[in-house]
């Protein structure tokens, strides 16, 4: 990976205190971002992927909180910005595309004036000019007439041009980094390919690097340059694409590329990962994965494994590559 970083995330740790207990939803992630890369991230669903993006982004909410950690963007700390110097970042030198449109546009304001708030609130533009820009990206993200879908409201665009609004409204400020928190999930494979094509060239265009995170292996191999795998809070196994698809090391990560059906095999039982993600106010003692691993030791359930080294761009969380270098001290 490219030693220049727009994104350093280092030893994230954010928590939820509850009354019956403190939940380690991130529990010292870590995780670069170079230049106009695609960056993806992928779990099960509870295994903290949309929590490390809440916590990048400053949006976690009481009871919730980063408690360790840093979030270096640009070279400066955003780890504990208050939150009005955090709302002259958010939009402006890093975005957020979430899952459902639906639940993030203002259904009785139409989505060109929407857009156009994320543009005077962090540029100084007359309206007319924003307006103006507004259309321009319209247009750049493949959204058709954009001139009149301008004035539209949410509920009289398909679910594919809500999240092409979306796009726009992330990219319309020219960010360094965006989150696309499973941006295609409510779409159907036909739209699903568009968005990510999109992305793809969004990137490739303006040098925007991307946090993609998604519980689609497919999706990650597709457009992802680098990716995390995340469970129960902690990053399992990370490494190049083509280097994690060909090589995988981790029980979970080989758990969930076996887990996905196939063309080219004759029709079998399609695996899956036995039990469940545990909860995280009773996490095991040792390995988080170790209650549901196939390959399980004795000192899995005692001990908690480290993030080894065992390649030039490939981590691994398990005692099965210790002979490797421990790349977070353990």
């Amino acid at each position: 990976m490219s030693e220049e970083i727009v994104l350093d995330i280092k030893d994230l740790k954010s928590h939820f205190f509850t009354a019956k207990g403190e939940i380690p939803a991130v529990d010292g992630v870590s995780i670069c971002v170079p230049p106009g890369k695609i960056i993806g991230i992928v779990g099960e669903s509870g295994c903290g992927k949309s929590m490390t993006a809440m916590s990048i982004m400053g949006l976690l909410r009481h009871p919730g909180k980063v408690v360790g950690g840093t979030i270096l963007l640009n070279g400066r700390d955003i780890t504990h910005l208050s939150a009005k110097e955090m709302s002259k970042v958010r939009g402006n030198e890093i975005s957020m595309i979430f899952q459902e449109p639906m639940t993030s546009l203002n259904p009785v304001y139409p989505v060109g004036r929407q857009v156009c708030e994320a543009i005077l609130l962090h540029q100084d533009v007359s309206k007319a000019e924003a307006k103006k820009r507004v259309i321009e990206i319209f247009r750049e993200v493949g959204i058709p007439e954009p001139e009149k879908r301008y004035n539209s409201y949410p509920h009289q665009l398909s679910g594919g041009l809500r999240q092409r609004v979306m796009i726009g409204m992330a990219m319309v400020c020219k960010p360094k980094v965006m989150i696309a928190d499973e941006p295609t999930t409510a779409l159907d494979v036909t739209i699903e390919a568009q968005i990510l094509r999109l992305m793809k060239k969004l990137c490739r265009e303006q040098g925007t690097s991307i946090i993609l995170i998604t519980h689609n292996m497919g999706v990650v191999a597709e457009v992802c340059d680098y990716v995390y795998v995340m469970y129960a809070g902690k990053v399992m196994e990370q490494a190049e694409t083509f280097e994690l698809f060909e090589h995988t090391q981790h029980p979970y990560t080989q758990g969930l590329l076996k887990s996905i059906p196939r063309l080219d095999t004759k029709a079998e039982r399609l695996y899956a990962i036995q039990g469940m993600v545990p909860n995280l106010l009773h996490l095991p003692e040792g390995c988080n994965f170790c209650t549901r691993c196939d390959e399980a030791s004795e000192r899995c359930f005692r001990e908690k494994p480290g993030l080894y080294q065992t390649g030039v761009e490939h981590k691994v969380r398990c005692f099965k590559y210790k002979s490797g270098v421990s790349a977070d001290g353990k």
